[in-house]
């Protein structure tokens, strides 16, 4: 039977090897011409695949532990690569220790997280690389390497894209457990975003702004706090008296609770519950963070395409991430706003308005999501990482025969 990403978009042509230990893994490697690694499967391109090379293997590490081992002297969890962020958390939870934030998804891959720069929300929090303290790599040759914070390599190795080898293992930053609440409201208007767009993404800990770029303006706004207080009020908004879904029609049991409820970190910070399909399943995503200064320009661009989104789109979402120094991370060297688009599942649709968002967004510095649907290629996106040069010489060293090459990393680093 055949196997596919998360969406189903992309049926993967290559070999699957599910390995059994790490020193497995390492033997993979070592026999194998072209090697990629497969996570959760949210990646919605063909990032993870091989369709160029008929001897390529893709390793799964599913059938691996999964372990979390806190030290609590340094604040840091080790934990196995291939875990979902949900089941790191709770055993974290259980243990007394959290992670600084997560995600919208809590069934995402640490590794592949890390790796494609993925984020939650926060004006003062960081994409979840930020987190990342060591990473254990097996490289091309079988052999196994950390890389830890402070080494020459670490800014251009954590956001790598699967391009400098297979993470077995990522060491987080941690802190002790912690409450979150979650208040939704609605109805805020595209006047009353323009002027008061940073109070209101500073307004707690974590915000996110639902759209569908109409008149209806920010139909929902997610604000999830670390106070047991309420979020300021929101002017003309309305706060939501029942449980809502950012999506219409979809059950609000799969969301996590809202309403001012105080619970664990882990219950609150993703939007959706683990144990449900998360979003809608059937869907493609793209995502493209540019400079926070550029926000409203960026908003009233993307409104004058409303019409031409409308056919396709399910809804979009705005979130902050703040600065961080990997190479390759959409926040590198800038605070950014992050502009999410969660599609219909019908790529044709999709590709043909990807080109006029971003002949909107990246001159103002917008950097496509690496997980998600983009058409940009070397020539757009070099003028965009600062650091790209340097990523390209860390890889011929690292990985000079490719062998974590694919089609994918011919398009967009070269």
């Amino acid at each position: 039977m055949a196997e596919t990403n998360w969406a189903g978009n992309r049926t993967y042509r290559a070999r699957i090897e599910r390995v059994r230990s790490v020193e497995h893994l390492q033997e993979v490697v070592a026999a194998a011409p072209r090697v990629r690694a497969l996570g959760s499967r949210h990646s919605f391109t063909d990032l993870t695949d091989i369709t160029d090379a008929d001897d390529g293997v893709l390793v799964s590490l599913v059938d691996l532990p999964t372990t979390v081992e806190v030290d609590p002297g340094t604040r840091t969890a080790r934990v196995t690569g291939h875990a979902a962020y949900g089941d790191v958390a709770t055993q974290l939870q259980r243990a007394g220790w959290a992670l600084g934030n997560l995600a919208s998804l809590p069934h995402i891959s640490v590794a592949g997280a890390v790796a494609t720069g993925t984020h939650g929300s926060g004006v003062e929090n960081g994409s979840l690389a930020t987190a990342v303290g060591s990473l254990d790599i097996v490289g091309p040759d079988g052999g196994l390497r950390t890389v830890s914070r402070g080494d020459a390599d670490f800014d251009g190795s954590v956001v790598a894209l699967g391009a400098l080898g297979v993470v077995t293992a990522v060491t987080l930053d941690v802190e002790p457990t912690y409450d979150v609440r979650q208040d939704v409201y609605t109805g805020l208007s595209w006047e009353a975003l323009a002027a008061e767009l940073d109070a209101i993404t500073g307004n707690t800990y974590s915000v996110s702004l639902f759209t569908r770029w109409g008149d209806a303006g920010i139909e929902q706004v997610w604000f999830k706090s670390r106070s047991r207080e309420a979020p300021r009020e929101l002017r003309g908004a309305m706060a939501a008296t029942t449980a809502v879904h950012m999506l219409e029609g979809a059950a609000v049991e799969a969301v996590t609770e809202q309403g001012g409820i105080p619970g664990p970190w882990l219950d609150r910070l993703p939007h959706f519950r683990m144990e449900f399909t998360p979003s809608r399943g059937e869907e493609l995503q793209s995502e493209y963070l540019l400079p926070r200064e550029h926000a409203l320009s960026a908003i009233e661009r993307l409104r004058s395409l409303g019409p031409r989104l409308a056919a396709v789109l399910q809804v979009s979402e705005l979130r902050t991430v703040a600065a961080d120094h990997h190479w390759l991370s959409g926040a590198y060297g800038h605070d950014v706003l992050g502009v999410h688009f969660t599609w219909l599942r019908d790529e044709e649709q999709v590709y043909a308005v990807l080109p006029a968002i971003e002949e909107a967004l990246l001159p103002l510095g917008a950097r496509p999501h690496w997980g998600k649907c983009f058409v940009a290629g070397v020539r757009e996106l070099d003028p965009l990482y600062p650091r790209m040069p340097d990523f390209r010489a860390l890889r011929d060293r690292v990985d000079p025969d490719r062998v974590f090459g694919n089609a994918f990393l011919d398009r967009v680093i070269g």
